[in-house]
């Protein structure tokens, strides 16, 4: 089934599918030309891209439609998502379509919206466009009023110099840190390198050539696949090691023994650091983060705001509540002074910020926060059955109190909790699970990995 024959066709970040298959190139242009004429006005649409095989076709086709609705466009090509959005932000743009599909395997491709914020457009936004879209209510200009196309030069050079803005900079170089940047092949090569050689940092760099095939450890950034990234920080007595997704604006830290941590442990590092400077918050993240940054929270009185999973849903959290921070489990930190949305990069300054004012080891800066034990899993489900098998868990569920913001999320104890939700982006369904105690944890983890599994068979 395409993604037209859908009535939601925005997932949890953006539109997604395989081009040729759910992609045809007469949907990108028609969509394009629905976003084009959603936010047809004085100022121009910046169009940009990631690194996989069929961006620059896709963005093309972008290009097409959005010039058909009769809007002018500047395009940008390759940068890291977040380098994307902070332009569309702070050089003019009315709004921007980034050609993405993140973290998704090579075949998959997709549409990021951004609004003149440099932010991903809300829920109801996204409804309003596919209505433009399904009623076929996109303009279609004559060919005395095509909108006009031009090249945006600046993208990558105005987010270096936004994200050393909020930095101590001059602390950092006097560091001079080794850093270790595995760029997976992906859109932070042209960027991320720069930043922190700009920083004072000597860089090692790996996986580092763009590359929409992912030949080094795929587009996706998981403790499992980053040994490379770990032996290099050890080989090179590296003060720590950062691993970015395809489009740049997520990223996984390993510490200089070669540990690595997933988001919300790094994230929470730095909520503890920035709540200092930002008192009360307060902080934006999804209900499948860790408590860690409840409890990190509650210590330096600032509120936390539990949301939907999905980017969107913090960075909107973020605009509507003016938190300056937020984070998610996967390795997105968002901070607001910059832009509210996540990005790779900002996260590594803020890092090198947090060792430079505090004058220890990423180890020994990490190791000082409450420790608790997780797991994560997928299990591959048909879309067209992950109701059914939603419905199956909540029943077979009777135990502890049940969290329903995003999927089902069960707490079994104060510190112990199993969440269970339909992925928006894949076939699939996830499973994160936490607790200050292993052997709970274990136990746990292992009667739900098998309802699940008897639920997507049965």
């Amino acid at each position: 089934m395409t993604l037209e024959s859908y009535r939601k066709l925005f997932g949890t970040n953006g539109i997604r599918g395989i081009p040729g298959k759910d992609l045809s190139l007469e949907f990108v242009t028609e969509m394009a030309q629905s976003i084009g004429s959603y936010f047809l006005g004085p100022k121009p649409l910046l169009v940009g891209n990631d690194v996989r095989n069929s961006s620059p076709t896709l963005s093309k086709a972008v290009l097409s439609g959005v010039m058909a609705a009769g809007s002018e466009v500047q395009e940008a090509g390759l940068a890291p998502t977040p380098a994307h959005q902070f332009a569309v932000r702070t050089l003019g743009y009315g709004a921007g379509i980034i050609v993405t599909a993140s973290h998704n395997p090579p075949q998959y491709n997709g549409m990021k919206v951004v609004g003149s914020d440099g932010v991903e457009i809300a829920r109801e936004t996204e409804r309003e466009i596919e209505q433009v879209y399904f009623g076929k209510k996109y303009r279609k200009a004559d060919w005395k009023s095509v909108g006009r196309a031009g090249k945006e030069t600046r993208v990558v050079e105005n987010y270096i110099r936004g994200i050393m803005s909020q930095v101590d900079a001059m602390k950092i170089s006097e560091m001079k840190a080794t850093v270790v940047l595995d760029v997976g092949n992906g859109a932070q090569a042209v960027a991320a390198p720069y930043l922190c050689e700009r920083l004072g940092c000597k860089v090692i760099t790996i996986n580092g050539q763009p590359d929409g095939n992912f030949p080094g450890r795929g587009p996706e950034p998981t403790p499992a696949n980053l040994k490379g990234m770990s032996d290099a920080v050890k080989a090179y007595h590296a003060a720590f090691g950062v691993a970015y997704d395809g489009d740049g604006d997520r990223s996984l830290f390993c510490d200089e023994n070669g540990e690595i941590y997933w988001g919300d442990r790094t994230g929470s590092l730095l909520v503890d650091f920035l709540l200092d400077k930002h008192k009360g918050g307060p902080v934006a993240t999804t209900v499948s983060t860790s408590q860690l940054v409840g409890i990190i929270a509650e210590k330096k009185n600032a509120e936390v705001i539990w949301t939907t999973v999905g980017s969107v849903d913090v960075s909107r959290a973020m605009v509507n509540r003016n938190a300056p921070l937020g984070l998610e489990e996967n390795g997105g930190f968002f901070y607001g002074p910059h832009i509210p949305v996540r990005d790779g990069a900002m996260t590594t300054a803020l890092v090198l910020n947090v060792l430079a004012a505090r004058g220890v080891s990423f180890s020994k800066a990490i190791g000082a926060l409450p420790q608790f034990f997780q797991m994560k899993a997928k299990f591959e489900c048909p879309n067209d059955k992950k109701k059914e098998v939603m419905t199956k868990l909540e029943s077979e569920s009777r135990e502890g109190r049940i969290d329903r913001t995003d999927g089902l999320k069960i707490w079994l104890d104060e510190h112990t909790w199993i969440l269970l939700r339909p992925s928006g982006t894949e076939p699939l369904i996830r499973v994160y699970a936490e607790s200050d105690d292993e052997s709970k944890l274990d136990k746990m983890y292992n009667r739900y990995q098998d309802l699940v599994k008897g639920a997507i068979e049965s």
